[in-house]
């Protein structure tokens, strides 16, 4: 392979000598004339090796088909080539071109990516290099092969560029995995043109390299897991641990060792002997004398708690001890995971937008492509999950109605209806045909309560603005078919809890006023103020926003913050083990 490279030196240096032999004979030459000269020398150096062989549509397709890693991505091969008219893309006057390398060696490096290296090893390139170099003095062999080793170049970038951008699993294709947010929509013959330098592009195609900075964070945490791992991964705290400042135990030495092995978690460099099962070796652990739980290992102790999402109280015991267990093997797996994730965000998000992270429990508001602030939120039950989807808020409804779900009034309130009517006074709830400001109320008493379906149903039952209203002050409506939206809610006492899935799929907001503020603020003649006396006149009220935002309710459990340090969160819903079973197999 090296002597197919060095062609390239030995071009530059031809061609070198053209300039010279043009500026020779440029005292007697006219421009036109110097041209000719170029041109003709430059003709003469191609016919060196011959012309370069063309492929076509049948024979692309017919060797990708082949290879039944390479079948799924004949589209791609047919557009990359077209738009070539059929000329080869890794090779320039018979040479392969210094991407060819630089690819492979991605490859080898796909372990990096949670990626398994074989997937995108299927040809032997090695050999078929090797052939090439013993068929230079046969042109008509030398052609075929550059034609073979060509089409498998482009065949295996896409085979691995489809994995790498748009993930290993698609998320539209397996039925139980709730991902509807918008995907990544990225044209790979565009981004392997890119790479071959016979395009522009904003994107770091043409370094191989992901689209996402959190997708880069996320990668640098999964070698340092991994190190760690290497290293002997780190030790069980006993069970039955509880912790408290002050306090003294022989589990202080493996708290120790767990948190404060290096400067931050994961620890490279374990303190204390660990077996292959990441647990205190029985020598080291009878052996133990008590220590106090104090100073630093208390921050350390508060810091990973605030990594987990937990109450920063220093206690170890019930779920921090709990999550301080999570074997190190699993955590390796979720970072892996929450990479795929980031392949199947879309390849630029928008500057302005809202994203809630469900397992977070938050809402982040992004103006200009920075967080301008964030909020807790409260998601689905596990029963109600909340959807994970993308669409654009287009409304702010100061003083809403809360229309209730059929499913609540067929469970929960047709029952009691059903004995006493007049029971919907006492939930500041009303009947009502219509919508809007043409909706009737509608005498309870005259319906049949004990027969209630979605298809006897005619009526909307709703809880009137006020204090009492499930909705709180405000929602926030991004039309979609699962009726999902933001909203206030009158529970406010529910933010302070650490696991906040009490909804019944909505997601609740801490502080509504400050985002319907923000989100108004472009709105002529509305402020603060104003939506507060909109609020106050108990009337529902519909304002359109200026400009729709798109909001995006994703799925992550697990991120790098911006100080570097790696969060972890409860797969709250199963969506991790759900996907897992799909990547890992």
């Amino acid at each position: 392979m090296k002597s197919l490279f060095r062609f390239s030196f030995l071009t530059t240096f031809i061609v070198w000598l053209l300039g010279l032999t043009v500026l020779a004979v440029s005292s007697s030459c006219s421009q036109d004339q110097k041209a000719q000269i170029k041109d003709a020398l430059l003709g003469a150096l191609t016919r060196v090796g011959g012309p370069q062989p063309r492929l076509d549509s049948t024979y692309v397709i017919r060797q990708m088909s082949a290879e039944p890693a390479f079948k799924e991505h004949i589209e791609w091969g047919k557009k990359f080539y077209k738009e070539r008219d059929y000329r080869l893309g890794w090779f320039r006057n018979h040479e392969l071109v210094p991407q060819v390398k630089t690819m492979l060696g991605v490859l080898d490096k796909a372990a990096d990516e949670g990626l398994d290296p074989k997937n995108y090893k299927i040809k032997d390139f090695d050999k078929l290099f090797a052939n090439l170099e013993a068929a230079q003095s046969d042109s008509s062999k030398r052609n075929a092969l550059e034609k073979e080793i060509d089409v498998a170049l482009s065949s295996t970038y896409f085979n691995w560029a489809s994995d790498f951008y748009r993930g290993t699993v698609s998320p539209q294709e397996v039925k139980n995995i709730d991902w509807r947010v918008k995907r990544n929509k990225i044209k790979l013959h565009k981004a392997l043109m890119t790479i071959l330098q016979e395009r522009e592009s904003t994107y770091p195609y043409y370094e191989f390299e992901p689209l996402h900075p959190e997708y880069n964070a996320l990668k640098k945490a999964l070698a340092d897991y991994r190190a760690l791992q290497r290293n002997g991964s780190w030790p069980t705290i006993p069970a039955g641990t509880n912790l408290k400042p002050g306090s003294s135990s022989p589990a202080v030495a493996q708290l120790r060792q767990r948190l404060l092995g290096s400067k931050s978690e994961p620890a490279a460099t374990p303190v204390q002997p660990v077996n292959n099962t990441g647990t205190a070796t029985a020598s080291t652990t009878a052996t133990a004398p008590a220590a106090v739980y104090e100073g630093e290992l208390i921050h350390a102790v508060k810091a990973f708690q605030t990594q987990n999402g937990l109450r920063a109280d220093g206690v170890v015991g019930g779920e921090t001890l709990r999550l301080l267990n999570v074997p190190l093997a699993d955590r390796i797996d979720q970072i892996m995971l929450n990479m795929e994730r980031w392949r199947w965000i879309p390849k630029r998000l928008e500057p302005d937008y809202l994203l809630v992270n469900i397992p977070d429990y938050k809402l982040h508001v992004v103006e200009d492509n920075k967080e301008v602030f964030n909020m807790r939120v409260i998601v689905g039950k596990t029963l109600n999950a909340t959807p994970v989807f993308s669409d654009k808020v287009e409304y702010v409804v100061l003083s809403p109605y809360w229309n209730v779900p059929m499913s609540i009034i067929q469970k929960e309130l047709a029952p009691k209806l059903a004995n006493d009517p007049s029971y919907l006074d006492h939930l500041d709830m009303e009947v009502v045909k219509g919508y809007g400001a043409k909706a009737v109320p509608v005498d309870p008493g005259s319906i049949d309560w004990t027969n209630v379906d979605e298809k006897t149903f005619k009526y909307t039952l709703r809880r009137r603005p006020g204090p009492k209203n499930d909705l709180g002050e405000v929602k926030f409506i991004f039309p979609n078919s699962d009726d999902i939206y933001l909203h206030d809610t009158p529970n406010d006492e529910l933010f302070s809890q650490n696991k906040r899935g009490f909804s019944h799929g909505c997601v609740r907001v801490e502080e509504p006023i400050k985002l319907a503020e923000y989100l108004l603020r472009n709105k002529p003649g509305w402020n603060r103020e104003t939506i507060l006396d909109t609020i106050q006149a108990r009337k529902e009220k519909y304002v359109t926003l200026a400009e729709k935002l798109p909001v995006y309710l994703v799925y992550f459990t697990a991120w790098v913050g911006d100080d570097g340090t790696v969060h972890f969160r409860d797969d709250i819903y199963g969506h991790d083990k759900v996907l897992a079973k799909q990547y890992f197999n």
